[in-house]
């Protein structure tokens, strides 16, 4: 992390360990991004998306936390920030060339619903880079599990199996995957610090961070509290074969619940 980077990210509304999983994704993404439209889909204040734009691209970020985007514009390199439902993105059919997204799908009611606006407006091609909670040993210990799940509104966990799924009744396919996490002392210390410390608790055990990237590596890559997945959209999907219930383009409006950036 650079020292321009430390300076902006001491103001971002979230904790180190979401630097090490967007920092991932964003390096799956690539390092010149030149050329390329990127959507980050619940960013909060862009931060992440910000990232890509440093890297060449045309970036957009997009929440409905006012206060969040507010900030957001005030960093720099900011992306454009626009307020709007992640159930309804008010883009075209293929305007993007990828689409990030970190720990926001388990926020949602209806996570499937989320993917089928991020795979309509990915170009043919495209890829989707995303993260999710899995918290795979939660049940070991139930009143970590309960007290995460309701301090950050977690409605759904996943899998990489059941993103993969998800994501090939949309067109995608899954091309990667990592969890982060691995082993239960260290799933049980992201459960604890996330419960009890928050980011200024995750900030504190920064210097865990290299120790923990040391475990999940001689882990096998099957289990966590965290996973991050790569997919791309197949070549010739057509819409009315991929969105839900014959729909075709922009989902219409409805009173579904969309959502604001989550941990």
């Amino acid at each position: 992390m650079k020292i321009s980077d430390v300076v902006a990210f001491m103001g971002h509304q979230v904790h180190v360990c979401r630097y090490r999983e967007a920092g991932t994704l964003l390096d799956w993404m690539g390092r010149d991004l030149r050329g390329r439209r990127v959507l980050d889909v619940a960013g909060g204040d862009g931060y992440w998306a910000g990232r890509a734009r440093r890297r060449g691209a045309d970036a957009v970020s997009i929440d409905l936390a006012r206060g969040k985007m507010a900030y957001g514009r005030t960093l720099a390199h900011a992306p454009a920030l626009i307020e709007c439902d992640a159930l309804r993105l008010p883009f075209a059919d293929g305007s993007f060339d990828a689409v990030l997204s970190v720990c926001a799908i388990e926020h949602f009611d209806d996570g499937g619903r989320s993917l089928d606006e991020m795979a309509r407006v990915l170009k043919p091609g495209g890829e989707i880079f995303m993260s999710a909670d899995v918290l795979s040993r939660a049940d070991a210990w139930p009143k970590l599990r309960d007290a995460h799940k309701a301090k950050y509104h977690v409605q759904h966990t996943y899998t990489h199996e059941s993103l993969r799924k998800l994501m090939d009744e949309r067109g995608l396919d899954l091309v990667g995957h990592s969890y982060q996490f691995r082993t239960a002392a260290t799933e049980r210390l992201y459960l604890s610090l996330s419960t009890y410390g928050g980011r200024v608790g995750f900030n504190a055990a920064a210097p865990l961070t290299p120790l923990v990237a040391l475990a999940d590596r001689a882990a096998p890559n099957e289990r966590g509290s965290i996973v991050l997945v790569r997919a791309r959209k197949r070549q010739g999907v057509r819409e009315a074969e991929r969105v839900r219930g014959g729909r075709v383009g922009r989902a219409p409006h409805d009173e579904s619940r969309g959502t604001r950036s989550g941990e």
